[in-house]
C-alpha cells in the first residue's frame, strides 16, 4: 500500500475518527474564548467611528459601564434577546480599545434581586410587558461621582447606539458642561396650552432640539428683549428673530465683539408659524420673515426676506391629496449640498430644508465666509407665495439660474460693531416727559473684535420643527424619539464645533448617514427636463383655446340671444377640435414622461438584480475557457 492510499484509510479508522474530533472541539472553544470580528460593511459601522477612537484615547480616569439585561428565557422577547447581544459585542470593543480605562460589568435584574435595586439606584428602567413581566435592558456610565445612564435601549435607535455610548462617557468625564444660550420668539421652550388644560393636559413638550442640547450643554433661554448677552453663555442660538428690536441685536454685536460664538437660523418663511393667526397662510406669507438686519449690514451679507429658494436637484416628493407631488422648494439635501471639508458637514448627507433663503453678498473687511451648505446650479429664487401654494408650477415655470446658492455659511475673523454710535435707545424713551438719566454700562460699547469671532447663518428655521427632522413613537411605554434626517446632527454638530467635543460630530454624524439615488435622481430631472418646455407649451395652447372658445361662446351680435350664426358654430366646433387635439398631445406628453421614468427605474432594477450574478457566470466561463485551454495545451 502506497502513502497516498494509507492516508485517508488513517483518517477513517478509529484513531482517526477521534483525532478529528478532538481538533473540531479545540478549535470551537479556541474560538469561542478568543472573539475577533471583521467588518466587511462599505461604512464599517460595527466598527468603532474615529471619533469614538479619540475619546477613548482620551481618556485618564477609569470609567465603569454597568449593562442590565434581563436574562430570564421566557421574559426576554427574542428580537431584544438579539439586540442585547449586539449591545454586549458593542461595549466589548468599547472594552478593548480603552487601554484599560473602562471596566465592563454585566447584571441580572432579576424579581426582588440586588441587581434590581441597584438599576433603579443607577436610573436603569424596567418595562412591563404585556405578559406582566418586567425586562430591563439599560447602561449606567460613571466616573469618579459622576454618573448618567441609558434607561432602555430601544432597537429602533441602534443607528445611534454608539453616539449615545460615546456622549454618556464624554459627559461623565467631563462633568462641567459649556453653557449655551437659545433666543427665539418661537415656542422652542414648550409652552402653557390652552387647548391641552381644558382636555386634561397641560404644558406643551419643547423641541427636540432643546431636550438634545440640554444632554450635552447647561441651556439657558435668553429673551427677545435681553439688552445683554449673559457673560458665561459661550454660544448662543437664535432661531427665527422676526421683530428683533435693535436693543436685541445690539446684545448680539457685543457678545460676538467679546469672543461669544453665534449661531442664527433666519428665514424667509417659516411655514410652522402659527402664532397670532398665522395659520392663515395668506397672512403668514405677508407677515413671516426674519432676519438680523443691522448685524448683516454691517458683516457684507445680504438676505432676501421675499424669496425662497428652488432647486430641481433636491426637489422633495410630497402627498397631496394622495398624489405625488415635486416641490423644488423643500429642498432634500445630500452630500452634493454640503462643504465635504468642514467638521460640521464633511459626513451629512440627508437634510431637509423647506422654504429657505440664501446669504449673498461679499463679506466686511476681516471676515472670511465659508458656504456650509448650497444648492446646484438648477436653482432659482422665487417668490415665497408661488413656493408654498403650487409646488407643480414651480417646477414647469423653473428658469435655473445656473449658478450656486449659499443656504448656510460661516463668517469667520475680526467682527466690527454693527452700532458705532453705540447702544440704542427705545422708540419710548423719546416720548417721555420726564426722563430720567440712564446710567452709563458697566462694560464701554465694544467697536471690534479683539479676537477671532465666529457666526454660522442658517437661511431656515422650519428644519428645526419637530414635525419635518424627527417623528416620535411609542416603545413599550417610553417615548422614543427617531431622527427622520440629518437636520438635529448639522446643528449640533456645529454647536459642538464652537463650544463642545469636536469628537461627537463623526460619532453622531455616521449614525444616521444613508445612501441616496444621487444618480437616479439627476437623470429623471433631465427626463422632467426633456419634456417641460413641450408639457408648458402644449399647456399654454390649450388655455388660449379655451379663452377663445369662451370668448366666442359669449360673443353675441345685436339681435342674437340663443342662436348663433353658422360662422360662430363652425369656429366653435374647430376651437373644440384643437382643444380635444391639445389635450391628446398633453396627455402623449406626461405619459411618455412617466414612461421614460419608470423604464429608467426598471433599467437599474434589472441591473442591481441581474448584474452581480452575471457578472459571476462570465467570469466563471472565463475561468472554464482558460482551464479547457491549458488541459488542451498539455
Amino acid at each position: 500500500m502506497n502513502k497516498k492510499s494509507s492516508l485517508p484509510s488513517y483518517l477513517f479508522s478509529g484513531a482517526g475518527v477521534v483525532i478529528m474530533f478532538l481538533l473540531l472541539v479545540s478549535i470551537y472553544v479556541i474560538s469561542g474564548v478568543v472573539k475577533h470580528r471583521v467588518d466587511l460593511t462599505a461604512d464599517r459601522i460595527y466598527t468603532l467611528s474615529k471619533g469614538t477612537s479619540a475619546i477613548l484615547a482620551k481618556l485618564d480616569t477609569p470609567v465603569e459601564i454597568r449593562f442590565y439585561c434581563s436574562q430570564r428565557v421566557n421574559a426576554m422577547p427574542v428580537f431584544l434577546k438579539t439586540y442585547a447581544q449586539r449591545v454586549e459585542d458593542l461595549l466589548n470593543e468599547y472594552r478593548k480599545n480603552s487601554n484599560g480605562k473602562i471596566t465592563l460589568k454585566k447584571f441580572d435584574p432579576e424579581p426582588d434581586s440586588d441587581a434590581e435595586d441597584s438599576a433603579g439606584l443607577d436610573g436603569v428602567e424596567g418595562q412591563m410587558l404585556n405578559t406582566g413581566e418586567k425586562i430591563f435592558m439599560g447602561i449606567a456610565v460613571s466616573c469618579l461621582d459622576t454618573k448618567t445612564s441609558l434607561p432602555f435601549l430601544t432597537p429602533d435607535r441602534e443607528k445611534l447606539l454608539e453616539y449615545d455610548l460615546s456622549r454618556a462617557i464624554s459627559q461623565v468625564t467631563v462633568p462641567e458642561k459649556p453653557v449655551v444660550g437659545v433666543m427665539s420668539p418661537l415656542p422652542i421652550f414648550g409652552m402653557m396650552n390652552p387647548m391641552m388644560m381644558q382636555m386634561g393636559g397641560g404644558r406643551q413638550e419643547p423641541w427636540v432640539l432643546v431636550g438634545e442640547l440640554k444632554k450635552d450643554y447647561t441651556v439657558r433661554q435668553v429673551e427677545m428683549t435681553a439688552d445683554k448677552i449673559d457673560d458665561d453663555i459661550k454660544v448662543l442660538v437664535v432661531v427665527y428673530p422676526r421683530e428683533i428690536t435693535d436693543k436685541a441685536q445690539y446684545a448680539i454685536d457685543q457678545f460676538v465683539l467679546r469672543g461669544g460664538k453665534l449661531i442664527a437660523f433666519v428665514d424667509p418663511l417659516f411655514y410652522f408659524d402659527d402664532r397670532g393667526g398665522q395659520s392663515n397662510p395668506m397672512q403668514r406669507n405677508m407677515n413671516s420673515g426674519a432676519s438680523l438686519e443691522k448685524l448683516f449690514k454691517a458683516w457684507g451679507v445680504e438676505f432676501d426676506k421675499a424669496k425662497v429658494i428652488a432647486d430641481l436637484n433636491f426637489a422633495t416628493k410630497l402627498n397631496q391629496n394622495g398624489r405625488a407631488v415635486s416641490a423644488p422648494a423643500v429642498l432634500s439635501l445630500t452630500t452634493d449640498a454640503v462643504d465635504t471639508n468642514d467638521v460640521a458637514t464633511s459626513q451629512i448627507d440627508n437634510m431637509v430644508v423647506p422654504f429657505a433663503g440664501v446669504f449673498t453678498g461679499t463679506p466686511a473687511d476681516g471676515l472670511k465666509k465659508t458656504v456650509l451648505l448650497k444648492t446646484t446650479p438648477q436653482s432659482q429664487l422665487i417668490e415665497k407665495m408661488m413656493a408654498e401654494f403650487s409646488g407643480d408650477q414651480t417646477a414647469k415655470d423653473f428658469v435655473a439660474s445656473g449658478k450656486e446658492q449659499a443656504v448656510a455659511i460661516r463668517l469667520v475673523g475680526k467682527f466690527k460693531t454693527a452700532f458705532p454710535d453705540g447702544k440704542p435707545k427705545d422708540a419710548a424713551d423719546g416720548k417721555k416727559e420726564d426722563k430720567k438719566e440712564e446710567k452709563p454700562d458697566s462694560q464701554p460699547a465694544l467697536k471690534e473684535s479683539k479676537t477671532d469671532g465666529v457666526v454660522v447663518l442658517v437661511g431656515d428655521c422650519d428644519m428645526l420643527y419637530d414635525q419635518v427632522c424627527v417623528s416620535v413613537q411609542n416603545f413599550l411605554g417610553q417615548r422614543v424619539v427617531m431622527r427622520q434626517n440629518q437636520n438635529l446632527d448639522f446643528v449640533q454638530n456645529v454647536v459642538d464645533q464652537l463650544a463642545g467635543d469636536s469628537n461627537l460630530i463623526g460619532v453622531r454624524s455616521r449614525a444616521t448617514m444613508s445612501r441616496p439615488f444621487t444618480l437616479v435622481k439627476k437623470m429623471q430631472t433631465e427626463a422632467e427636463g426633456r419634456y417641460r418646455d413641450k408639457i408648458k407649451e402644449l399647456e399654454k395652447s390649450l388655455t388660449d383655446t379655451q379663452q377663445k372658445l369662451n370668448d366666442m361662446q359669449a360673443k353675441k351680435e345685436g339681435g342674437q340671444r340663443f342662436i348663433i350664426s353658422p360662422e360662430q358654430q363652425t369656429a366653435i366646433q374647430q376651437f373644440r377640435k384643437d382643444e380635444a387635439r391639445v389635450k391628446r398631445e398633453l396627455k402623449k406628453e406626461r405619459k411618455n414622461l412617466r414612461q421614460d421614468i419608470e423604464s429608467l427605474q426598471t433599467r437599474l432594477e434589472w441591473v442591481n438584480i441581474a448584474g452581480m450574478p452575471c457578472l459571476v457566470t462570465v467570469a466563471g466561463l472565463m475561468l472554464a475557457i482558460l482551464k479547457r485551454q491549458k488541459t488542451a495545451a498539455k
